[in-house]
């Protein structure tokens, strides 16, 4: 059987008034800051029907105490809890995938477990995990956690460590294991079905079986976030789709095929993992009228307040080049910080042109331009393997994502790249990813297959020595 031509993927990933600083004080952006359900409910179904494969929403859990002028001139991060959201959002679609950033943090396994196991089967197995480890201290601050920040490379290791446990939770219960109620037996479900977890390790613990059935998925797909080593090497070992950011094909290309390539050391194959960039689109009918209304938002950019590695560098010359300070790298977005700074370097930016090239788009791939233009540049990256596809975020919205959704998704169509209509029932199928088996099926009452963690102390080892090379 010859393989199936690749396709490109797409996500839509949105903030309620768009992902450009100013795009709330666009003309056009007229609501208030309080939650709007009407508002997700139609972007989701927008998405939907311009078949996208997912539908994804960042939490950006946690707000710190501390109240300054500038405090109140953003409007993002405020916004729904995403479980709730999402459950809400399944009921008004059928075939969209829905992401739920979770940071793992903040949580406990078991809690997730029934989380994400109770979202896939309201959504008919539409569910997805983007898995976080960040520790920012104001959140920490929110639920009480005095203890010290782990250093950047043991968080990924507790996360993995978190899934794993996850998983297991998952796999207490044989897939069928709630199918054939035994009735005239008086026997709800086959005792050899269930599988016990008994775990105790580093970093969390958990012991019995999880109160709902296994995910219909098997497992919600696994996304994961991130430009560092530790990054990379996270969605090597566990993602299966996953954002991160580039601003050239080059580089894109230069992460594409080292992070594809470190699949094999984990038993892992290319197709089992999607990278999809993101991608911030200005689309009009014309080259000149999309570049006309870019320009719109970028004159209301506030440039008087930057910070940047830890100074406050509102007392240097937006004009001027980045000064040379010892910058600090956050413990938090260190790829994005790495991306940034080099850039300022590389092209002697000064501190206005660094805002407007690079935060402006959260260092995302910017295309501006007519339908050709930008589906040009979305078939170059997929083909020349950039890009396996793109979250789209839309610097202003809801107006930029109709565009993009009325004048590129049918050009991407037309050249057979995008995909016309839905194949599959659940998003892995969607997405042609493999749905993963119980390893505890089969195995007889009171032994166990599923391991639930590897060797943590490995794991730590492995990864400290990726930070470090």
């Amino acid at each position: 059987m010859s393989k199936k031509p690749r396709q490109l993927v797409l996500n839509a990933f949105f903030q309620r008034f768009g992902h450009h600083p100013a795009g709330w004080l666009h003309p056009s952006s007229t609501d208030n800051g309080r939650p709007n359900l009407d508002w997700y409910i139609r972007a989701a179904k927008l998405a939907e029907e311009a078949k996208f494969h997912a539908f994804f929403l960042a939490d950006f859990i946690g707000q710190s105490g501390e109240i300054t002028a500038n405090t109140g001139k953003s409007p993002n991060n405020y916004q729904f809890e995403p479980f709730t959201l999402q459950s809400v959002i399944a009921s008004q679609t059928k075939h969209i995938g829905l992401v739920v950033t979770l940071n793992t943090n903040f949580n406990y396994p078991y809690n997730v477990a029934r989380l994400f196991t109770s979202l896939d089967h309201i959504s008919g197995g539409r569910a997805a995990w983007n898995v976080v480890a960040q520790w920012p201290e104001h959140t920490a601050e929110n639920f009480g956690i005095n203890q010290n920040r782990p250093p950047h490379p043991e968080r990924y290791v507790r996360a993995e460590e978190f899934l794993n446990v996850t998983k297991a939770l998952w796999d207490t219960w044989d897939d069928d294991a709630f199918d054939h109620p035994d009735r005239a037996a008086r026997q709800f479900y086959n005792s050899a079905s269930a599988h016990p977890l008994d775990y105790r390790g580093k970093y969390y613990s958990a012991k019995g079986l999880l109160d709902f059935p296994r995910p219909i998925q098997g497992y919600p797909v696994i996304v994961q976030a991130g430009n560092s080593e530790e990054g990379r090497e996270f969605a090597a070992k566990i993602a299966e789709l996953q954002y991160c950011s580039a601003q050239s094909l080059d580089i894109a290309k230069a992460y594409y095929t080292d992070v594809k390539r470190r699949l094999a050391k984990y038993g892992r194959e290319e197709d089992d993992l999607r990278l999809t960039p993101g991608l911030s689109v200005v689309v009009a009918e014309t080259d000149q009228e999309a570049q006309d209304r870019f320009a719109e938002l970028q004159q209301r950019v506030d440039v008087s307040n930057v910070h940047f590695g830890g100074f406050d560098l509102s007392g240097y010359d937006v004009d001027g080049p980045l000064p040379d300070l010892p910058y600090q790298e956050s413990e938090n977005g260190k790829g994005r910080f790495r991306q940034q700074l080099e850039l300022a370097r590389r092209e002697n930016l000064s501190i206005r042109e660094l805002v407007l090239r690079f935060r402006v788009s959260r260092g995302h791939l910017q295309a501006i331009g007519s339908p050709k233009t930008v589906a040009d540049i979305i078939e170059q990256w997929f083909v020349e393997r950039g890009a396996d596809g793109f979250n789209i975020v839309p610097p202003l919205l809801p107006s930029g994502f109709e565009d993009f959704t009325r004048l590129v998704v049918p050009e991407l169509q037309r050249r057979g790249i995008y995909h016309k209509e839905y194949e599959g029932a659940t998003l892995r199928e969607v997405l042609g990813l493999k749905r993963p088996a119980n390893p505890n099926t089969g195995v007889p009452k009171g032994a166990s297959a599923h391991r639930a963690v590897p060797s943590v102390a490995a794991e730590e080892a492995e990864l400290l020595r990726a930070a470090s090379a």
